[in-house]
């Protein structure tokens, strides 16, 4: 008798003791959040742009800024000033971001002017001019797509 009850104690004492060791169950993972869709630009035109250099260098563009032909820069008709835009060469698909900060062009067949540094970016230097699409990202929650393009 004194050995099964010396067994019995055994086995209990085992069994608490690794019901003790074995701790906590981890808590429940975090809920997994879906990916946010990609931002939808709040301005986008597709046409041809050229660029502007050497004879607007210094000028006063339409911001009040000096024209550099060496920032990444452009004129546009309508987009505000100060606009952060990224234009993409529609043939080779380099893209480039500039500022706008001049108004223009002043041919009805185009949609852009770039600064001869961004017209070097994209490739369209040396032939003057070429198909690109310019974007307009929405920066925040706040932007006003309204007010883009009127």
């Amino acid at each position: 008798m004194a050995s099964t009850a010396v067994r019995v104690a055994f086995l209990l004492t085992a069994t608490l003791s690794m019901a003790a060791c074995m701790g906590h169950p981890a808590p429940p993972a975090p809920p997994v959040q879906p990916a946010s869709a990609p931002a939808e630009p709040v301005f986008s035109e597709v046409g041809k742009a050229s660029w502007y250099g050497k004879f607007h260098q210094g000028r006063t563009t339409a911001s009040g800024d000096k024209f550099d032909m060496n920032d990444l820069t452009a004129a546009h008709r309508t987009l505000p000033l100060g606009t952060e835009a990224t234009v993409t060469n529609l043939e080779n698909g380099r893209s480039v971001d500039v500022v706008v900060n001049d108004r223009g062009p002043y041919r009805q067949d185009r949609v852009i002017d770039l600064s001869k540094r961004a017209a070097e970016t994209l490739g369209i230097k040396d032939q003057g001019v070429g198909k690109v699409k310019i974007e307009v990202m929405p920066k925040d929650d706040a932007v006003e797509t309204a007010t883009i393009g009127n």
